[in-house]
């Protein structure tokens, strides 16, 4: 008995897996052991496997695999006996990293995205493996789950009000600053005349950037877009200077333009945050508690704040809420897949090449390819809004977006592509489909200035297939749509075209798919 009683006192041997949107000093599973930190070994895995389920902006694999060994290394001079691995898979090196050191029990920050969540529940490792609560993020799980539970309807504006409150930013008492929730009518203008954004930050690669970016070229699978401009921040430190930047230079107008497209300005006065906020280098709390405090000390226009503020607070974490809460991963079909519209064109390449004659598009396309970045009107809508009116198929658009843009994970590409931007779940997310004809752009942008299409035309030589392909998206989808309450007003539009104008906006439609279909054989 004395013998059993000694072995069952000997405290297990735990280490710690990071994963590499987790690169926070205080991730839970780091917490969790802080107070022995130099007795709790600590890995990061460079996975191939993982990369090559889709062909990823190399500028997105340069910047997660170098803020993971600047993170290792910061880690290092902590206290931490941390290392990374370079390998295939994740299962190997880290069987063999538990062998090593003889670990009992493995601590992992709980991942947000539902496949690789499957993955961990399928790993086959000599120890036992915990997962803890992720804290990267205002609200827990446990918050989630009582706050969508309890609720018929699952609006981000009653969220986004019980997160002001629950939070208290931008709160006197029980009352929002100002007298209002929200202050969209003040902002959201179109860029009349020439608009000067300051520079965004940038970043001249350092030793272990330059590593990583000959990793990446050397590479031996498919990748996307231009690697020679990374300028990202990847260390804490650094994204610090990026918030710090916004908050001085860039938030006092971000209200006013927030949804303004400009040729040649590819960042305007957006805050370039969320790379970093995906990946852990900045919490949401810092970053809102930031710009609160400089409407606070500074006098900062509300309108600008408040509409940045409502960005975090409010609609990255519903978009988290939304997928752990609502899209519940039993249900048939399962929400990937969902395609209420029946869309089923296949994805033009040249949203891979940019060589497109439609000048919004060619800009925007073009930007991604050299930044991995496209702000949150760009993506909406100009390439959401195209894909959704002509129908392309939702599951290879979504997985564009998330091989391409250098925030993407799967909770958030799932709910704002097929949600929001295309709609294809139904009305689970979005109350009415978020599309436009050309009239939207040609206000909001100086895109069409430079197109050889006509913003105002929707049949001839010159009709935009924005125009055309809107109306025919309305009149092919005129039932479904009519059960969407907010599409009435737009319906009506639709009833006073002519017959013979509708048979010609159909022919351009149907000649478009057909020419694309060629160019893509």
């Amino acid at each position: 008995m004395g013998a059993e009683l000694q072995q069952l006192s000997i405290p297990m041997k735990t280490g710690v897996w990071i994963l590499g949107d987790q690169l926070w000093h205080e991730q839970a599973a780091l917490v969790a052991c802080a107070g022995d930190r130099a007795r709790v070994p600590v890995i990061a895995i460079e996975s191939l496997a993982h990369v090559r389920q889709r062909p990823y902006h190399a500028q997105k694999l340069v910047l997660v695999w170098s803020a993971m060994r600047h993170f290792v290394r910061e880690l290092q001079d902590m206290g931490w006996p941390a290392t990374w691995a370079e390998a295939e898979d994740f299962a190997t090196p880290l069987r063999a990293w538990v062998i090593k050191h003889q670990i009992d029990r493995l601590l992992v920050m709980a991942p947000v995205d539902r496949p690789f969540q499957q993955s961990l529940n399928q790993l086959d490792l000599p120890c036992k493996l915990e997962q803890i609560p992720n804290n990267q993020f205002l609200w827990s799980e446990t918050e989630l789950a009582n706050w969508f539970g309890s609720r018929k309807r699952f609006l981000m504006e009653d969220f986004y009000r019980e997160g002001r409150k629950r939070f208290q930013i931008l709160m006197e008492g029980s009352k929002p600053v100002g007298g209002q929730w929200n202050f969209d009518k003040d902002n959201r203008q179109p860029p009349k005349g020439p608009l000067h954004p300051p520079a965004p930050p940038e970043f001249a690669p350092n030793e272990i950037v330059l590593t990583v970016i000959e990793k990446v070229r050397s590479l031996d699978l498919p990748t996307y877009g231009s690697i020679d401009s990374f300028r990202w921040a990847t260390t804490r430190s650094r994204a610090l200077d990026v918030l710090d930047h916004f908050i001085a230079h860039r938030l006092r107008t971000f209200g006013p333009y927030q949804d303004a497209m400009v040729t040649g300005q590819d960042t305007l006065w957006h805050a370039l945050l969320s790379p970093y906020l995906n990946l852990g280098l900045l919490h949401p709390r810092e970053v809102i508690f930031a710009a609160e405090k400089a409407w606070h000390d500074r006098g900062l226009p509300i309108a600008s704040v408040e509409g940045f503020i409502r960005q975090v607070l409010g609609w990255r974490e519903y978009m988290r809420g939304i997928y752990l809460q609502v899209l519940k991963a039993d249900e048939e079909p399962p929400y990937p897949d969902r395609n209420w519209f029946n869309h089923q064109h296949a994805l033009p390449q040249w949203f891979w090449d940019g060589n497109t004659d439609l000048n919004c598009l060619r800009q925007v396309l073009q930007q991604v390819d050299r930044t991995g970045y496209a702000h949150h009107i760009q993506r909406l809508m100009v390439l959401s809004n195209f894909a959704l009116i002509a129908g392309l198929n939702p599951q290879e658009v979504e997985n564009w977006f998330h091989a391409v843009f250098i925030d993407a994970y799967d909770w958030v590409m799932q709910t704002n592509v097929i949600g929001m931007g295309l709609f294809a779940d139904g009305g689970v997310l979005a109350s009415k489909p978020y599309a436009a004809s050309a009239n939207y752009i040609n206000r909001m942008s100086d895109y069409c200035k430079g197109c050889r299409y006509n913003p105002r035309d929707r049949t001839g030589p010159k009709a935009c297939p924005f125009n055309f392909f809107y109306w025919d998206f309305l009149a092919r989808h005129e039932s479904k749509l009519r059960s969407q309450g907010r599409m009435s007003l737009i319906l009506k539009h639709l009833e006073k075209i002519p017959a013979e104008e509708m048979a010609a906006i159909r022919a351009l439609s149907v000649a478009w798919h057909r020419q694309q279909q060629l160019l893509n054989e």
